[in-house]
């Protein structure tokens, strides 16, 4: 098993959550630390890893959100991350949210981790879900049959959280964690008893494992530990191991690893069958999600319920984002005016004016006044994600992309890559095949990322008011339509192979909770913020410096170092409607960050963040504005993506490769939008 390295914090007890994907862990995770919680990565590892803070009773203790999962297998980056670190930063406690309503699916990953030996406290979530189902568990029962607390909660309206956080204190203070032994029948315990004699032998193993769950693993073929054994020099260990699978196969006629799987459900359903009653007629196991689902995912009517859908939100964003613009825009334009003045009246000199005014105010103010509709589209998309609607729509893709002759499961990096980029290639770890997941890295850019969102809300505010949301909706149509073609191109002349089948689970729609909701869109919206006060400024101050130079040409002209840049570049764009030297300064600059590229045409047209939409309706035509977003939209990924597709790949030719053909599939789109364009009239 690679053993990444997780620092434990240094004040307080560590408490990791863990639990199946739509189990309400983030729900629990929300209530538990509120604003109290940071995100950034893993060490090591680009996966998202959340953090927060809990107060209770003069305590402190960190709160660690581990990616949901639905085993420990470490077949995936987000199952190794969850086992490597309750075994490895052995957090003083685990709380394993489960699915009161779906209990043989959840338990197995809690029969896991109580055979892992982790100090485990059972929070029964979605109870209000399983009793509304007609679903009656006896808690003291199933705490008795696990030998570990349970808990039931309703974390959307904080039920149960102060029983639970009080059940994890008094648990930590026990101290108490017996591992759970579950029977795998008589021929894999007897070899079980072999692997775990040879264990027992080697000092160093046995400081790191328990032994059974070892011995367990590795008959369960388990590539990551069997690797880290040969790395220790485990020989014997191994050889048992090898001989224990020839004799379990022949003995039992299968691998040992189903055997064990029947075994641990068999377990389970025993378990539920001793601590649950149903009590369903056929009517009622019709629930409302499925009564709704015989809609939404419905063969004929699945995918333009979900082109409504992605119309919908880019209508409620733009609708209501418009007046909210305009007041940033008087806001920065209030700004700029009392920054020229105060400057200009302590004598300051017209340089330094200029850098101020022009660029940090007037590049900086050109991007943020974006705020409102980027928190806007992440506020509809968390409402969508949260009512479990967004798993809906990675169904009702699978059936187009499987047609195609693509994995249904990438569709789900791909929903993510409409936040960012940068995320999305990183969730295509979850994909199991390598022909997958490169497939996904290398379409994932063409995902309209609300990186790009400023530069369509300034083009469509040029000229495509009446019909914004209508513009941007088809761009980022385009866009799905490109990733779906250049995926099947990608699959039948670089990765040809069968496609693997896809399951995608269907939580029970849910009402969002305003919390959670607000809690998401900030989460993602204020991403966007520090890299407006980071790289952005950054970007902007560099632009001023090169409009400046070299000294004595007119600020941002032809004749300064960027006008020159720009002018050597713009021929390579005529064809496409805008081979002008500003937009092809822009585009260079846009690689760097994609909402950089209208804080360029604001530094460059030398007006402030009211007059950007005025000069681009007077320099540009609606076609080659439309073109321009085309090229924004494809041309090559942001530095943070190109490195995300190097992490990933591990490759420099892939990444090589992903930025040749997204700039060549970016320049042909244009020109063929415009030229087509012009051929029908339109410009």
């Amino acid at each position: 098993m690679e053993a990444v390295a997780m620092a434990k914090p240094e004040r307080g007890k560590v408490i990791a959550l863990v639990g199946n994907p739509n189990s309400g862990k983030t729900s629990i995770f929300n209530d538990l630390t509120g604003a109290r919680q940071h995100v950034g990565n893993w060490p090591g590892v680009t996966v998202e890893k959340k953090e927060g803070k809990l107060s209770y009773q003069g305590q402190t203790f960190n709160i660690v959100d581990l990616p949901g999962t639905y085993s420990l297998g470490a077949y995936s980056e987000d199952e190794l991350i969850a086992r490597n670190f309750i075994f490895f930063d052995q957090p003083e406690a685990v709380i394993n949210v489960v699915d009161a309503s779906n209990l043989e699916r959840n338990l197995y990953l809690t029969t896991q981790l109580l055979e892992m030996g982790a100090n485990v406290v059972v929070a029964l979530n979605m109870f209000d879900e399983a009793r509304a189902r007609k679903i009656e568990i006896n808690i003291p029962r199933l705490a008795q049959a696990l030998g570990v607390p349970v808990v039931p909660t309703v974390a959307t309206r904080g039920e149960g959280i102060k029983e639970l956080v009080a059940t994890v204190a008094k648990k930590i203070q026990e101290k108490t964690c017996q591992p759970l032994k579950i029977n795998y029948g008589t021929e894999i315990e007897k070899e079980l008893d072999k692997l775990e004699q040879i264990i027992k032998q080697d000092a160093d193993l046995v400081a790191k494992y328990p032994a059974r769950w070892l011995a367990i693993k590795l008959l369960e073929d388990d590539e990551r530990l069997q690797a880290e054994l040969q790395k220790e020099g485990a020989k014997q260990v191994l050889e048992q191991v090898a001989k224990s699978k020839k004799q379990l196969n022949e003995i039992l006629g299968e691998e040992a690893e189903a055997i064990i799987a029947d075994r641990r459900y068999g377990f389970i359903n025993g378990l539920v069958k001793e601590a649950v009653t149903r009590r369903h007629t056929l009517e009622e196991r019709l629930t409302l999600s499925d009564k709704i689902d015989s809609i939404v995912t419905n063969r004929y009517l699945g995918l333009p319920i979900f082109l409504l859908a992605m119309w919908a939100v880019f209508q409620f964003t733009f609708k209501l984002g418009d007046p909210m613009i305009g007041w940033v825009e008087s806001a920065f334009e209030g700004l700029t005016g009392l920054a020229t003045g105060w400057l200009e009246a302590l004598g300051a000199p017209q340089l330094l004016t200029s850098f101020i005014a022009d660029g940090i105010i007037g590049g900086l103010g050109s991007v943020l006044v974006f705020i409102p509709p980027i928190f806007l589209l992440f506020l509809a998309i968390s409402l969508l994600e949260d009512s479990g609607y967004m798993a809906r729509a990675a169904y009702i893709m699978d059936r187009l992309m499987h047609a195609l002759g693509l994995h249904g499961k990438s569709f789900v990096p791909l929903l993510i890559g409409f936040g960012c980029n940068v995320p999305g290639i990183m969730a295509t770890r979850t994909l199991e095949s390598r022909q997958d997941r490169l497939i996904t890295i290398l379409i994932n850019p063409l995902m309209s990322c609300t990186a790009r969102l400023p530069v369509y809300v300034l083009f469509t505010g040029a000229f495509f008011t009446a019909n914004q949301g209508w513009v941007i909706f088809s761009l980022y149509l385009l866009g799905i339509v490109l990733a779906i073609i250049m995926g099947k191109i990608f699959k039948t002349f670089l990765f040809k192979g069968e496609t693997a089948p896809f399951v995608m689970e269907l939580p029970p729609y849910r009402v969002p909770t305003l919390k959670g909701t607000m809690i998401h869109m900030w989460e993602r919206g204020s991403s966007f913020v520090r890299k407006a006060g980071t790289v952005i400024v950054g970007v902007v101050v560099l632009i001023w410096v090169l409009s400046n130079l070299p000294l004595g040409v007119a600020y941002a002209s032809q004749e300064s170092l960027i006008g020159r840049l720009g002018t050597i570049l713009a021929p390579v764009f005529k064809p496409a409607g805008f081979g002008t030297w500003e937009a092809a300064v822009a585009l260079v600059f846009g690689i760097l960050a994609k909402e950089v590229v209208v804080g360029t045409l604001g530094v460059l047209y030398g007006v402030q963040e009211d007059g950007l939409t005025a000069t681009i309706a007077h320099s540009w035509t609606p076609l080659s504005a439309y073109a321009f977003m085309v090229m924004t939209l494809i041309y090559i990924p942001c530095v943070a993506t190109i490195a995300a597709i190097r992490r990933e790949t591990n490759s420099w030719g892939w990444t090589a490769f992903a930025i040749g053909y997204s700039l060549v599939l970016g320049w042909v789109m244009a020109v063929l939008v415009f030229q087509v364009g012009r051929l029908l009239g339109l410009g």
